[in-house]
């Protein structure tokens, strides 16, 4: 990704945002575009027309912090976009880097199997599923292989498997606020590495596939997932409302755990529940009976017989 373009379609879609009544300015003559005109922005950040046009522009010009605080109050941006634009500006342009299949260390994998009763998964830095557990994998995804994450080649990504795979929509009632949510998680992630290669055609081929991803990617919108409550609309066990926490894991740049749980006595807790008793039979059932069960904690059970 152009990172110089990022720059300015990032201070064009905020500028536009902001209506000159909302920022208190005067109105003169006739307006084509919405929201705020270059001059405009400029005097309320206080730095000059030619200055912001460089940097809407996409020209590279040095940027003090005052200068970066003074533009942030005048676009109004939260503390997630005052990063983004921070990213943005200060990361120095790279060669295309290509990262490496992720590793996920066996301390995590085994926290994530021995939750038997939470839906639990790892996301890796541009959203590649490294792990999740039986009740993880039913809630969201039984109809792919359980096995997927355990082979870097067949990894599910996040966002590929929302925008594309028509489940995400049945099982998301809520899935316009959850796009947008997750468009926004990557535009974060996409400004602090600009020059990954492999997040550049994960972005081009959504763009090129889903025109609800097009569109949300264009908008621009940047915030860091961390909670929220979701509704969904499971095959097997119907209507459920659970919290979703994404917990960063410090010694692993970029990867998270994500857990699901449901208010306690809550319908949605009994059909979590029984989701988790229904993951639980058809895994022996695939294994069959008498079949040792080494686990996915690496502890040998013996099963039936």
């Amino acid at each position: 990704m152009d990172q110089r373009s990022e720059l300015a379609e990032f201070l064009r879609s905020r500028r536009a945002g902001i209506s000159p009544e909302e920022a208190g300015v005067p109105l003169y003559g006739r307006r084509r575009v919405p929201g705020l005109r270059r001059e405009e922005l400029a005097r309320l950040a206080g730095i000059s027309v030619s200055y912001y046009v460089r940097l809407e522009q996409g020209q590279p010009v040095n940027t003090s912090d005052s200068v970066l605080d003074a533009l942030a109050r005048a676009l109004r941006l939260d503390p997630d976009e005052r990063s983004h634009l921070r990213s943005l500006i200060r990361t120095t342009p790279a060669r295309p880097v290509r990262a490496r299949p992720e590793r996920l260390r066996d301390s995590v994998r085994q926290v994530v199997h021995s939750l038997d009763h939470l839906p639990a998964l790892v996301l890796g830095l541009f959203g590649d599923v490294l792990v999740w557990n039986r009740l993880a994998h039913a809630l969201l995804a039984g109809h792919l292989p359980f096995e997927a994450p355990e082979r870097p080649a067949e990894r599910p990504n996040w966002t590929r498997l929302f925008f594309l795979d028509p489940h995400m929509r049945e099982l998301f009632t809520d899935w316009p606020d959850k796009a947008r949510d997750t468009v926004a998680d990557l535009r974060l992630i996409a400004g602090r590495y600009p020059d990954d290669t492999r997040l550049a055609e994960l972005v081009g081929e959504l763009s090129l596939k889903s025109p609800d991803f097009r569109a949300l990617w264009s908008a621009h919108p940047v915030r860091r997932c961390a909670f929220h409550d979701r509704r969904f609309h499971h095959p097997v066990v119907g209507e459920l409302t659970l919290t979703d926490e994404l917990l960063a894991l410090p010694d692993d740049e970029g990867q998270r755990l994500v857990l699901f749980n449901a208010a306690p006595d809550s319908s949605s807790a009994a059909a979590l529940t029984l989701l988790a008793e229904l993951a639980a039979a058809d895994a022996d059932a695939r294994r069959g009976p008498g079949v040792a069960d080494a686990g996915e904690d690496g502890r040998s059970r013996h099963r039936g017989g």
